[in-house]
């Protein structure tokens, strides 16, 4: 038994080592990760391969604990580790594309997962050096990097026909959105907060700015800070803040996005800013309302600038997700891990669903559940400086609370690939 590595991930370079495989068990490497294989690393892999009838094999290497697949982990970026046992047998009967120059091996854990398991084996079968060193906070945007614009295409190519073959891809036909409930004002922005005393005041002055023809009002949920946040948001004296201190104390950011959305202060529409984020400037608020009133949508997503926190540009730039289409947005967000900010909402729709009480991935849940049925309108121009420091959530995570996040946005994914089949 020996690991074969492919000369590129192409349907050439893949079905070339599916052709010449002279066992029931093929064990594919990274060809840009140096591998030490424990003792039993083969046997172990072709043992789970033959004993459970799985597909497709994977392990946990040392010091790097991995994730069990799901239905929904049907994202390219899925990390298997370096090492992969392949069933000869279930990978000929599942075939794949012939055409691919970049997601053959894509294509075929896919076809694969659609009738056989994908089975993780919980145990450090080798070591292996890292296949990419960067912290979590820089991997996480090279999926809408324009120079991977290509490759983009044909993996959600490769995941819309998976979508199709399962049941679960949705044709581009739209719920009309409810009309509005009685409301106070036209818009909130909703800012959620807790420990931002040096950018808070910043962010609450980028709304409280901004130029309408419509009234609008900034409700800050202070979710218990125990630095100057509280002091600074007491000492603004605006009417238009509407200042909350939830009475329970287990909230996460979604549980304060709740807060702010049944409350009796927000408005027809709920427009995010993170407490240590700007709005580019003082019309942003009117360009979002336009947008969401000429759908109308029940969600309008918009585009934001990469800083640094003295508010420089910084590596990729503009964040604008042109990967979505009206045709298959709703399908290829299954795929990707974020659908991009400033997020705004009908609020009508929002009060139906609800954040669920997470920190990570909140925002994520809301937008699939909300394409389910609605339409997602995009604004391609940046409206929104998105601050990159060391006080950011997902800037630097250790692999537990990595794999902590997959997992969820997995199961996000998973329970909703089961809803649209049941659809």
């Amino acid at each position: 038994m020996k690991l074969v590595y492919p000369k590129d991930y192409s349907s050439a370079s893949i079905q070339q080592l599916l052709d010449a495989a002279d066992s029931d068990a093929l064990f594919v490497g990274d060809p840009r990760v140096s591998i030490d294989a424990g003792p039993r690393m083969f046997d172990r892999i072709a043992q789970v391969i033959r004993e459970t009838g799985a597909g497709w094999v994977y392990a946990d290497s040392v010091g790097h604990p991995r994730i069990d697949y799901q239905r929904g982990s049907i994202r390219d970026g899925f990390d298997f580790g370096p090492v992969v046992g392949v069933s000869v047998q279930a990978a000929r009967q599942s075939g794949m594309e012939s055409a691919w120059n970049w997601g053959a091996l894509y294509d075929l854990r896919l076809r694969i997962s659609e009738k056989h398991a994908i089975v993780r084996i919980p145990e450090p079968l080798y070591s292996a050096s890292m296949v990419d060193a960067r912290p979590t906070g820089e991997k996480q945007f090279d999926y809408v990097d324009p120079r991977n614009r290509d490759y983009q295409i044909e993996m959600e190519r490769i995941a819309t026909a998976h979508l199709k073959r399962i049941g679960a891809w949705i044709q581009p036909l739209f719920d009309e959105v409810p009309v509005a409930e009685k409301i106070p004002v036209k818009a909130s922005v909703v800012i959620p907060v807790r420990n931002r005393e040096r950018t808070i005041l910043e962010a609450v002055q980028s709304a409280l700015v901004q130029r309408t023809d419509f009234e609008f009002n900034v409700i800050v949920v202070d979710n218990h800070s125990t630095d100057r946040t509280t002091e600074i948001l007491r000492g603004i004296s605006d009417s238009r803040v509407k200042y909350v201190i939830p009475e329970r104390r287990d909230l996460g950011i979604g549980g304060c996005w709740n807060e702010a959305i049944y409350s009796e202060h927000c408005g027809q529409y709920a427009i995010q800013l993170d407490s240590d984020d700007l709005y580019v400037d003082d019309i942003v608020l009117r360009r979002i309302v336009k947008e969401l009133e000429a759908g109308p949508y029940a969600m309008v997503v918009g585009s934001y600038t990469m800083v640094d926190f003295s508010l420089k540009e910084i590596p990729p730039g503009l964040i604008d997700h042109r990967e979505w289409t009206r045709d298959n947005g709703r399908n290829n967000a299954l795929r990707i891990n974020g659908l991009g900010a400033p997020r705004a909402f009908n609020t009508s729709v929002l009060r139906r669903i609800g954040f669920p009480n997470v920190s990570y991935g909140e925002d994520y849940a809301v937008a699939l559940r909300i394409s389910r049925n609605y339409e997602i309108g995009r604004i391609y121009e940046s409206l929104y400086l998105c601050r990159r420091w060391e006080g950011n959530s997902d800037s630097a995570l250790p692999i537990e609370v990595a794999n902590r996040y997959d997992l969820y946005k997995d199961w996000l994914r998973t329970i909703e690939i089961q809803a649209r089949i049941q659809r």
